[in-house]
């Protein structure tokens, strides 16, 4: 049976790590602040905007809340993101996605400063990761690669396979992967014999947004299984891209879902605050 790496404990040793930083900042006059706009009452994100105000809480440093009711205009986003963007208090800016379809997600990311931007979507965020330039990383493709690391997962040299080309996890997991001298292959809905080629992976990374549709067939036994999917079932129970059951006996080590890789977007949306003093203070 595989390993289960746990997300739960291992945000918490990078939280308690970050607790400590924000002490020592502290102790010289430096505090952070996170404003985190909702705009609706999408339950899901309420639920993570709630998780990342306990997080902020945790180690230490301020949040600004921003819930907007789902007929605000566009214009009045934007307006409240460049006056953020001036405030000398607000160390970070997060925009909570998905936006309702009236307001342009492109636009209201752009508009952010990307010397804010701790949640790594802004295009200079994404250039500078992809030419090697300091910035801040999406936190979840950085939350797998932690996953990995303080698992004692090897990343150099081995064959990874990451399922799924979004901007926001595809796209960046795969550049992270390289980075760390990973060979890597992006694979999504148009691959052929799809099936073959996730076999091939030491490491694959689900991030294809369907409930468990990787089963045992997709992975090559003794393979990593990271699953970033959030989804409901037919029974409208909470579950993975990734058939947990059929694909743990097979694997060397998997992330569930709940507990996997959703805690530590949030951890690392925390780092990415904290680095802000050290990037471009």
């Amino acid at each position: 049976m595989a390993a289960i790496i746990d997300g739960k404990a291992i945000s918490l040793q990078v939280k308690d790590e970050l607790k400590k930083k924000v002490e020592e900042l502290k102790e010289k006059g430096i505090q952070i602040q996170l404003a985190v706009i909702q705009v609706g009452d999408n339950p899901a994100s309420a639920v993570y905007v709630r998780n990342k105000k306990k997080g902020c809480e945790y180690i230490g440093i301020g949040s600004l809340s921003y819930e907007l009711a789902g007929d605000v205009t566009e214009e009045e986003v934007l307006s409240l993101i460049q006056e953020l963007n001036g405030r000398e208090d607000v160390n970070g800016i997060l925009v909570q996605l998905p936006l309702p379809s009236h307001i342009d997600e492109d636009k209201v990311i752009k508009a952010i400063d990307p010397k804010k931007d701790v949640d790594g979507f802004h295009p200079e965020s994404v250039g500078a990761l992809c030419i090697g330039q300091p910035g801040f990383v999406s936190c979840t493709p950085a939350g797998v690669i932690q996953l990995l690391k303080r698992s004692g997962i090897e990343i150099e040299g081995k064959e990874c396979v990451v399922l799924g080309r979004s901007n926001i996890v595809g796209k960046p997991m795969s550049i992270l992967l390289l980075r760390e001298n990973a060979t890597v292959t992006i694979a999504h809905s148009r691959t052929k014999n799809l099936k073959e080629v996730t076999g091939r992976a030491d490491i694959l990374i689900a991030a294809v947004g369907r409930p468990k549709m990787i089963t045992r067939d997709y992975v090559k036994e003794g393979a990593v299984v990271i699953d970033v999917g959030i989804n409901r079932d037919e029974n409208n129970k909470l579950c993975g891209d990734v058939d947990f059951e059929d694909v743990a006996p097979v694997c060397s080590a998997i992330t569930p879902v709940p507990g996997g890789v959703g805690p530590m977007t949030v951890a690392m949306l925390l780092y990415n605050c904290v680095e802000s003093i050290g990037l471009y203070s």
